[in-house]
């Protein structure tokens, strides 16, 4: 039997829109929902707590600190690269985002924060770090999970079998 409210083993689908300070930085308006997989971490800890136990078609507002978000600002999280580490071509002024490849190869965000003589400064936190998040968030359909989801920790959505 199917839940009726959002549990963990429930693959949830969820519009939502994403505020910080009054701009939304995040939505799913006009695209697809969002489809996670509830209890296994999808989503911020902030987020999911909040999204137990809601029905389909019902909506909520949830404001979620930095520390139940992305995290606060870790400021251990800023290194300093010579300028010719970087390609030629890559523009080299502060907010410049890139992805870069950590040392066991998994993708890292980082952000120019500065750039003085031939030194860049590169914020490795989230971009919502210390952010307080404001999610308007509806419920729009939900299902068990499968065995395989379940075993992946993850939702598959509708295309894969």
């Amino acid at each position: 039997m199917t839940a009726t409210k959002v549990t963990d083993g429930q693959v949830v689908s969820m519009q939502y829109t994403l505020r910080v300070d009054g701009k939304v930085v995040d939505s799913s308006e006009g695209g697809d929902p969002l489809e996670y997989l509830h209890g296994a971490a999808n989503i911020i800890p902030g987020l999911e707590r909040e999204m137990e136990g809601m029905a389909v078609g019902e909506s909520k507002t949830v404001v979620v600190s930095a520390a139940d978000g992305y995290g606060e600002v870790n400021e251990e999280a800023f290194i300093e690269a010579p300028v010719s580490e970087f390609p030629e071509d890559m523009p080299l002024k502060p907010g410049v985002e890139m992805e870069l490849t950590g040392p066991e190869g998994e993708p890292m965000y980082a952000r120019i924060e500065s750039v003085e003589g031939d030194v860049v400064t590169l914020n490795m936190n989230h971009p919502l770090a210390g952010a307080e998040l404001h999610f308007d968030v509806k419920v729009v359909g939900m299902r068990d999970a499968t065995e395989e989801e379940m075993d992946h920790g993850h939702a598959h959505g509708g295309h894969e079998h």
